[in-house]
């Protein structure tokens, strides 16, 4: 990554540096910009290389198409034999955010789901659209939000986390400032984010770098006691007949066996 747009045809993360500002943009539109183990891997490779950065004074995750992550690769974890490897790549793509010694900020503008939600949670500054939609789905497939509760519950209010993680419900931008998910719900989420990276530009690195982890000691304390903890939940939960059916019926866009007909 440089000042020039660093992009091939294969690549699903595509970087740049532009006035002090490194911008990561997901591009997999095929499967919603999925936590593939090329996507995960691209983003914490630029991730790297933008906190080693001393001219990037802040790092921009942003996306292509109308989904800003749909969380795990449900089909890849298929073919890895289950979600370990890639419950993995999570935690480390999670933490390695918290730690950057850069603020990094969320501009989305669409969908956000499930483990997206943790990604999104792990930025220090969300801005979004109000075009913008957001549900935890696990419950739907018989799993459970637990690795992207080390950065989700952090932000979430206790009623906000009880209602949300227990009905899978959709809600919207507005719903997700409310609750503190989110910083910031506007019309034109560019427009209402550049403010915000011209006063990133006005900080000191050193200042910057030093501050970060004043907010990030109790986070990082929740991922050492319980990340593997949370892992190994996760790859029971994707294992059982409940969430194998949920799975399926997900893909082949039919209601699972277990739910009850309303």
């Amino acid at each position: 990554m440089s000042g020039q747009n660093s992009q091939d045809e294969s690549e699903l993360v595509h970087g740049e540096i532009v006035d002090g500002i490194a911008t990561l943009t997901l591009d997999s539109p095929a499967n919603r910009n999925a936590l593939s183990e090329q996507l995960v891997g691209e983003l914490m490779a630029h991730l790297s290389v933008a906190g080693a950065d001393p001219a990037v004074r802040a790092v921009v995750i942003t996306h292509t198409s109308n989904t800003f992550c749909a969380g795990a690769d449900l089909a890849e974890s298929a073919r890895e034999g289950g979600p370990m490897k890639g419950t993995e790549r999570l935690v480390g793509l999670l933490r390695q955010i918290v730690e950057l010694p850069k603020p990094v900020v969320a501009v989305v503008d669409g969908n956000v789901r499930a483990g997206g939600l943790g990604l999104l949670a792990a930025c220090d500054v969300a801005m979004v659209s109000r075009a913008s939609s957001f549900a935890f789905t696990e419950v739907r497939l018989g799993v459970a939000p637990a690795i992207i509760s080390l950065t989700v519950l952090p932000r979430l209010t206790d009623r906000a986390a009880s209602r949300y993680y227990l009905t899978g419900e959709r809600f919207d931008a507005d719903e997700a400032a409310r609750i503190g998910l989110v910083t910031e719900a506007a019309d034109d989420v560019s427009a209402a984010t550049a403010p915000l990276l011209d006063a990133f530009r006005a900080c000191s690195p050193q200042g910057l770098a030093e501050t970060k982890p004043l907010m990030a000691g109790n986070l990082l304390e929740a991922f050492d006691r319980d990340a593997e903890d949370l892992a190994f939940l996760s790859a029971r939960l994707f294992a059982s007949e409940e969430a194998q059916e949920g799975i399926a019926a997900f893909m082949e866009k039919r209601p699972p066996r277990w739910a009850v007909p309303t």
